[in-house]
């Protein structure tokens, strides 16, 4: 017991110094560096430190606290880090560590861990008693990118459009993208085409540009593909296929014009350029105008009008009547324009040409004594210069000497006299009024025009209501620029005159005329200030003014510029339009809306008969663009616009002839005969239409009516002029006065002009009449009707009417009427009827007939005389019997109109034959027992006498 007391005693004493040995040597901390570097690869977990991990103690060589038993990794400053690392001992003895990830990291979702780390060493026994830490140390680890990621494009189709012919140092830039984290991974090294021999190149950064210059015509589009590689050479996942548009090189300009234009007659509005548009090469414009022109000056007076005369579109127009035409037509009644030279025009007017020196018209003192007053209208056509007119060198634009007169008048009133001239001065119209010579002062009123010197036909109308002047040039008003007193200048001489063309020098300068008179034609006055270019519709209509309404009307042009849809207009878009539209001008800052203003642009022309023939167009574009130096100019285009020839009218004359045959005594009478009763006249247009879906089989010529005016019919007689002391053409002058329309009657034709309806036409024609003399011994007659419309422009077909006189038996007895029968007879003329189908020889007049041969031509020529009188007067009583059966039929039924009457005489026939043949003109009953008297082929001989019922009158029309 002893024993193991004392064991157990020693033991506890070895153990206490044990303790106290320990205790004194583990006296200091491990010592590890304050920051570490570390990397890492994705496919890793270990991390290699920078400088390496190594812990150290003082107390080494002692055990336990000498020694490095483990490491503990705390959280880094981010909070983040201590998780995803550990670190572990590898040797305690020399204190090596290893730092590893606990997990797989990625680069991609965070490239860079920070942390911090503790050493421990043992302490002083194998239980780690009083164990000591060193200080904390930054870990900073990187984790390094491996090339796992292909490069992917941004897009998998690329397009891009250029320009033909240039080269371009980028047309189009593709991308690539890599998913890793790295700068040697994830940036895109190179690109690269991988479609052979295509005209393109790509570089390093994905920029595509063409090796040669494209076309357009040889290829339009190119299509290729391309890839990518990173720095790691990985390709990339899917090629990108790049498209590239070969664009015609861009011109600015206007696209889709059509220099030629096709305009049908009658299709009201058509628009001029449908599919034009402007083409600006991506160039910024602000502000775009277009001007349209249309040339119609070389059309009749500027553009296409009523091809009707002056005075028929006063008429149609409405204009009030009592116009006085300073320049009439030449004629033996109008005298004073023989002297003046005219010129041909493509309407109806008469164009008189003044050369500013001797062409001067004096019209007469019987003319200016009907414009009296100081309200009047003067309107005329004016054109300055003209054809075939050269002004002088000391006379050209701007720069005249002096005035040209127009008018020059000086009328009397009721006991003064008032005088006024129309005159021109470079630019500018003045018109100088007095209208009191001897009293009043003078008023001068001037206007500044530029239609004035254009050398353009332009219409000027000038109402005067003194002290009140207006004026209209092509229907527009113009105020006066300027209205002065002209003060004390000499008078003119109280003397009553008009000059056109011209003005006469003031009597100062001049000798006195004899007996205060001009002798027409023969003017000894001396002529100031001569007027130089074309006039033409000179008319002055005295009293009040005419409305603005028929000045609108007399110059309306019926084709023009128009817009098709005001509504359809763009905003920001402005359409002007002149008066005589001719000219239109869009102004707009869209280019959009410019192209849909553009197409709708239209002309129009609103005459059914359009006159024929090219009118040139113009387009001007100016552009304005924010940098002006760099805008665009656009050339000016021409092209022209060609109206086709319309359909003719087909004006048909029908209801007349060809024959009319009439007692002679009813040609006789007072009234004469009418020749036109039954006139139709039917104005058309014809033109194939298919009618097969209409139900009819096949096609066919249909014809439809048209409201027409006809403007002139013309009555004449065939072969000689009329006699007027044995015959004559009467016309209803009340008709033809209250319809307005004027008459020539002559010998040799009856005209009938003026602008009017069909249905008046005929009124007036229809009262057309011949009357003979007693005891004419005419036999026939024959006369031509034509009319025609657009001033002549479209003729009808021409009726031919062959008037028979039918002689009464006692009348043909006599002496003189035998021997003008028999003249008749023997001496044909070419428009004679021939007898009973056979030509008689026509001897010539100095052949010598033997006596024996005489005789018997005489004898055999009696002898028909007498069968055609007898056959005549047969006819005669039949019909007066015919009358007296109809009793109460109308003046007009009692009318033998024997349109197809012809007398077949045939001298070797009986006389029972010859009457039978003409008791067929009998009544029914009369016919039916004469027919049973003959024989078929007597009646089959000869051409017979037929009435037909025909109308719905019943009226006999015969043939």
């Amino acid at each position: 017991l002893n024993e193991n007391t004392a064991h157990l005693q020693s033991l506890m004493l070895r153990l206490m110094l044990h303790s106290s040995v320990s205790l004194k040597s583990n006296k200091h901390k491990p010592w590890i560096e304050t920051e570490y570097q570390g990397i890492v690869m994705e496919n890793d977990n270990t991390v290699l430190l920078n400088p390496p991990l190594f812990a150290l103690d003082k107390d080494a060589p002692l055990h336990y606290a000498g020694e490095i038993c483990g490491f503990r990794v705390h959280n880094g400053p981010s909070g983040s880090g201590s998780v995803q690392f550990e670190a572990v001992v590898l040797d305690r003895s020399t204190g090596e560590g290893l730092v590893r990830s606990k997990e797989p990291l990625d680069c991609e979702s965070q490239r860079e861990h920070s942390f911090t780390i503790q050493a421990y060493d043992c302490g002083e026994g194998p239980d780690g008693v009083n164990s000591k830490k060193s200080h904390k140390a930054t870990v900073h680890v990187r984790v390094n990118d491996v090339n796992e990621f292909s490069p992917v494009f941004v897009e998998r189709r690329y397009e891009a459009s250029v320009p033909e012919g240039r080269l371009f140092d980028r047309i189009v830039r593709v991308e690539a993208l890599d998913a890793d984290c790295s700068p040697q991974y994830s940036q895109i090294c190179f690109y690269d085409i991988i479609t052979p021999n295509v005209p393109f190149a790509i570089d390093n950064d994905g920029n595509i540009k063409n090796t040669e210059p494209l076309d357009s015509k040889r290829q339009r589009v190119h299509t290729f593909w391309v890839t990518a590689f990173d720095c790691g050479k990985n390709r990339a996942q899917a090629d990108a296929q790049v498209v590239v548009t070969v664009k015609p090189s861009c011109k600015p300009g206007w696209i889709g014009w059509t220099k030629r234009v096709e305009y049908t007659p009658g299709s009201g509005s058509i628009p001029l350029f449908p599919s034009l548009h402007l083409e600006t090469c991506e160039e910024t414009v602000w502000n775009i105008q277009a001007t349209v022109e249309l040339q119609t000056g070389h059309i009749g007076k500027g553009c296409d009008r009523d091809s009707y005369s002056d005075r028929s579109v006063r008429r149609l127009c409405g204009a009030v009547r009592g116009e006085v035409d300073l320049l009439p037509p030449p004629s033996p009644a109008a005298n004073w324009t023989s002297v003046l030279p005219t010129l041909p025009s493509s309407d109806s007017s008469l164009v008189f040409s003044f050369n500013g020196s001797n062409h001067v018209a004096v019209v007469p003192n019987s003319v200016v004594s009907a414009l009296s007053g100081d309200h009047f209208t003067l309107q005329l056509w004016m054109r300055r210069g003209g054809a075939n007119i050269q002004p002088s060198a000391t006379q050209s634009r701007g720069n005249r000497k002096e005035e040209e007169t127009i008018v020059c008048s000086t009328v009397k009133n009721d006991d003064s006299y008032s005088h006024y001239s129309l005159s021109v001065h470079g630019c500018r119209l003045s018109l100088f009024y007095w209208p009191d010579v001897s009293a009043a002062r003078p008023v001068k009123f001037l206007w500044k025009l530029e239609q004035v010197c254009d050398s353009e036909w332009h219409h000027l109308s000038l109402s005067v209501q003194f002290p009140s002047v207006t004026l209209y040039v092509d229907g527009v008003t113009f105020d006066p620029a300027l209205i002065h007193d002209n003060g004390a200048i000499p008078n003119p001489a109280p003397r009553q005159r008009m000059l056109i063309g011209a003005c006469w020098e003031p009597e100062e300068k001049q000798k006195e005329i004899l007996n205060n008179t001009i002798p027409e034609g023969k003017d000894s006055v001396k002529f100031v200030g001569g007027y130089h270019g074309l006039l033409s519709g000179v008319t002055v209509r005295p009293g009040s003014v005419e409305p603005h309404s028929v000045v609108e009307c007399l110059y309306a042009c019926r084709e023009g510029l128009d817009f098709g849809d005001l509504e359809t207009l763009g905003s920001g878009m402005k359409v002007h339009v002149n008066p005589s539209q001719s000219v239109l001008v869009l102004e707009g800052d869209d280019i959009e809306s410019f192209n849909r203003a553009v197409q709708q642009v239209t002309y129009r022309n609103s005459l059914r008969f359009a006159t024929p023939g090219v009118r040139p167009l113009k387009l001007t574009t100016s552009l304005r663009c924010f940098n002006e130096e760099s805008c665009l100019s656009l050339k000016q285009l021409e092209g022209y616009l060609v109206v086709l020839q319309p359909d003719a009218p087909q004006i048909s004359l029908s209801g007349v002839g060809p024959h009319l045959a009439r007692p002679a005594p009813e040609f006789e009478g007072p009234r004469g005969v009418p020749l036109f009763p039954e006139l139709r006249i039917v104005c058309s247009l014809s033109h194939a239409v298919n009618t097969a879906a209409q139900g009819m089989e096949g096609g066919a010529l249909m014809s439809d009516a048209v409201a027409h005016t006809l403007d002139g019919c013309e009555v004449q007689p065939l072969g000689e002029e009329l006699n007027p002391e044995r015959e004559e053409l009467l016309v209803d002058m009340d008709v033809v006065r209250e319809r307005g329309l004027d008459i020539i009657n002559t010998t040799a034709y009856i005209a009938i002009t003026g602008a009017e309806s069909i249905s008046v036409y005929e009124d007036v024609l229809r009262s057309v009449r011949y009357r003979l003399a007693r005891g004419s011994g005419r036999f026939e007659r024959r006369f031509r009707l034509s009319c025609s419309e657009m001033n002549g422009r479209y003729t009808s077909n021409e009726l031919t009417l062959e008037v028979n006189f039918l002689h009464s038996l006692e009348s043909l007895y006599h002496p003189s009427h035998l021997l003008a029968s028999q003249q008749q007879f023997l001496h044909p003329s070419h428009h004679s009827g021939e007898l009973s189908g056979h030509t008689l020889p026509n001897p010539h007049r100095n052949s010598v007939v033997p006596g024996a041969a005489t005789v018997i031509i005489m004898v055999c020529v009696g002898f028909l005389v007498v069968m055609v009188i007898l056959g005549v007067f047969r006819i005669r009583s039949i019909h007066r019997r015919g009358e007296g059966s109809r009793g109460g039929a109308k003046e007009g039924s009692n009318q033998w109109d024997d349109s197809a009457l012809t007398i077949i005489v045939n001298p070797m026939e009986s006389y029972e034959s010859r009457m039978g043949i003409s008791a067929d003109t009998e009544g029914d009953g009369e016919e039916e027992e004469e027919e049973a008297a003959e024989s078929p082929d007597d009646a089959s001989d000869d051409q017979r006498i037929i009435i037909k019922k025909e109308g719905r009158d019943g009226n006999a029309r015969r043939y």
